[in-house]
């Protein structure tokens, strides 16, 4: 079981195939965007047990929106929001190939998408050009990656911007906000 805010008990998935993202790590990126969350629009990418989406449910976003691979973390992932959603917030699931499944969000930008694929995936770079190029952030909308350190080189994408890093012990964040139009 995880816990998340609010003390709220999730279903986790069993064995090492799922990396949770740490409390630790939860509460830093909330306290990051605590003012974007109230009724946005938030993505999850790469869901594993869900608990970044449910947390943002339970902090007030409007609408959850997930992709997942894993048949197992599909479910586990839909039960844990359906137990937290309150009815006037909405969620929706979707399971297969990260990048594939980004298409059927086209058109439809979000305030916040995390992003937390497997570490080795070859996911990182794929994943961010498909968010540029199909305009899945609001103007003023963020991503942010989690990665490990010694994995990582700043991405560069075309139409997003590195906007800061931060670090929390071996886990690390890049945000990423889309590019500020030339003049």
């Amino acid at each position: 079981m995880l816990r998340i805010y609010g003390n709220r008990a999730l279903k986790t998935l069993p064995g090492l195939d799922t990396r949770p993202t740490s409390a630790r790590v939860r509460e830093a990126l909330f306290n990051i965007w605590q003012g974007r969350i109230t009724d946005c629009r938030w993505l999850d990418l790469c869901t594993g047990s869900g608990a970044m989406g449910a947390e943002a449910l339970c902090r007030g976003a409007a609408e959850v929106v997930g992709i997942e691979k894993s048949p197992e973390a599909y479910t586990i992932t839909r039960e844990n929001w359906q137990k937290v959603a309150q009815p006037d917030q909405t969620f929706s699931l979707f399971r297969g190939d990260v990048v594939k499944q980004l298409s059927r969000l086209h058109g439809q930008p979000f305030d916040c998408i995390y992003f937390d694929p497997p570490y080795d995936s070859e996911l990182y770079l794929p994943v961010l050009e498909r968010v540029a190029s199909l305009n899945l952030l609001q103007p003023t909308g963020e991503i942010a990656v989690e990665h490990r350190p010694d994995a990582w080189v700043p991405i560069a994408v075309p139409g997003l911007e590195l906007v800061r890093q931060k670090h929390y012990g071996t886990t690390y964040l890049a945000f990423y906000a889309p590019e500020a139009p030339t003049a």
